[in-house]
């Protein structure tokens, strides 16, 4: 059996690095393949690629649209169709669960109106879209929101 400290690695694999630097004769010496001074010559002297030589920046240039919340709320989105999947005549976020349609109790459940509802059910989530609800009522099912 081989070991990992016996693996060479294989020829001609890694050239030997460019040693910059000594002397004319080198072939890269006196300013070692960087041409002369500028900003490109010096020591960690590479502009970040965004940069534009001072022209107003592109992130600057474009309009800004929108906005975006910091901590936007994230819901788990339930549809109606799928409710049907729930034991009992109460869909809880805790009875979701138990069923498979949410991952987490500790995120907000939302109830989308894709499909329809075949039985009466009362509906306890923390947000409906208007669609939903209708159906839920429809099928003669009660919605209330969770805190």
């Amino acid at each position: 059996m081989s070991h990992l400290e016996s693996i060479r690695r294989p020829k001609g694999l890694k050239g030997s690095s460019k040693r910059v630097g000594r002397g004319p004769g080198s072939g890269r010496g006196k300013t070692a393949g960087r041409g002369h001074k500028g900003q490109k010559a010096r020591s960690g002297g590479s502009p970040k690629p965004w940069f534009e030589g001072g022209q107003m920046p592109l992130q600057r240039r474009l309009p800004k649209r929108g906005f975006r919340a910091r901590k936007p709320v994230r819901y788990q989105a339930v549809n109606v169709k799928d409710l049907d999947r729930v034991e009992g005549d109460e869909a809880t976020p805790e009875t979701m669960k138990r069923a498979g349609l949410i991952g987490s109790l500790r995120r907000p459940v939302k109830i989308l109106g894709q499909g329809e509802l075949s039985r009466a059910i009362k509906v306890t989530a923390h947000a409906f879209s208007r669609s939903a609800r209708q159906k839920i009522e429809e099928a003669g099912g009660e919605v209330s929101e969770a805190s």
